[in-house]
């Protein structure tokens, strides 16, 4: 499989993912064009993306889905609310590439399966996704307003997971936000913290996650430096070992991330 964050951050979110004969997308949250240029980056052809499928209808995961779908005729993936939620943002779409993907159903995008999982936030009705091909599987697991059990369960005996590690709590609490944005932000259906990301990568290692790329952060209340370190720090904390008992690494914000390959 090949996995690479296309985008990753407050700004826009979409990633890349590829099998030996299948390509998709989770989330399309920035303009066309940005996302051609991003995939031409990293020498994928927008013609062969096979499915975008859909986290939530929030502008920062579905900006660009409608010009991508109408310009090269790419089905759209997901739920029925989210689907309403997102109308009235993507435009028209042909209806042989309006696609329902119910929560917990596999679907398939040739030699890969992909799935659905119901995370916690703020919108009509959220999901993260795994993605699997043969013995390999990477999964989403971003906008989470807590590490919860079903997210837990859903992404166990991942190669790679991409994890929220969206704001530091001080930057937060002292930055520029309005109140209600704060306790948004903050709250069980808001983001993860870098201090629980950190945490919940200790889950995961007993849940046999082999690798994770640090996503999602804030531009305003986050720096990619603080978000790796504060991390690292609690992982060593409690005697984990960085790439021998988990491979970290961080999603750029405006550029294609590293390009993984396993």
């Amino acid at each position: 499989m090949i996995f690479c964050p296309l985008y990753s951050g407050s700004s826009g979110n979409s990633i890349f993912i590829s099998s030996k004969r299948g390509n998709i997308l989770i989330d399309a949250g920035l303009s066309g064009k940005s996302i051609e240029k991003a995939l031409k980056d990293i020498n994928k052809d927008p013609n062969d993306v096979d499915g975008i499928f859909i986290t939530h209808e929030h502008i920062d995961h579905v900006k660009g889905v409608g010009v991508m779908s109408r310009r090269y005729n790419i089905p759209i993936y997901a739920n029925e609310l989210t689907w309403k939620g997102m109308a009235k943002n993507i435009g028209k779409i042909k209806e042989e590439n309006i696609k329902i993907a119910e929560k917990n159903k596999n679907i398939n995008v040739k030699d890969m399966n992909i799935c659905s999982y119901r995370i916690p936030h703020d919108a009509a009705d959220p999901v993260g996704y795994t993605v699997s091909y043969g013995n390999k599987k990477v999964s989403i697991a971003t906008d989470l307003g807590y590490f919860s059990k079903e997210v837990k369960e859903a992404i166990k005996d991942s190669n790679v997971v991409l994890l929220e590690s969206n704001h530091d709590v001080e930057m937060v609490k002292f930055g520029p936000y309005p109140y209600t944005l704060k306790r948004r932000i903050l709250s069980d259906i808001g983001h993860l913290s870098n201090d629980d990301c950190g945490k919940a990568i200790l889950d995961m290692i007993k849940y046999n996650c082999k690798r994770v790329i640090l996503g999602h952060l804030s531009k305003t209340n986050n720096y990619p430096e603080l978000a790796y370190q504060t991390v690292i720090n609690i992982l060593r904390e409690n005697g984990i070992k960085i790439n021998e008992d988990i491979i970290l690494g961080l999603a750029k914000r405006d550029m294609p991330s590293d390009y993984i390959e396993f």
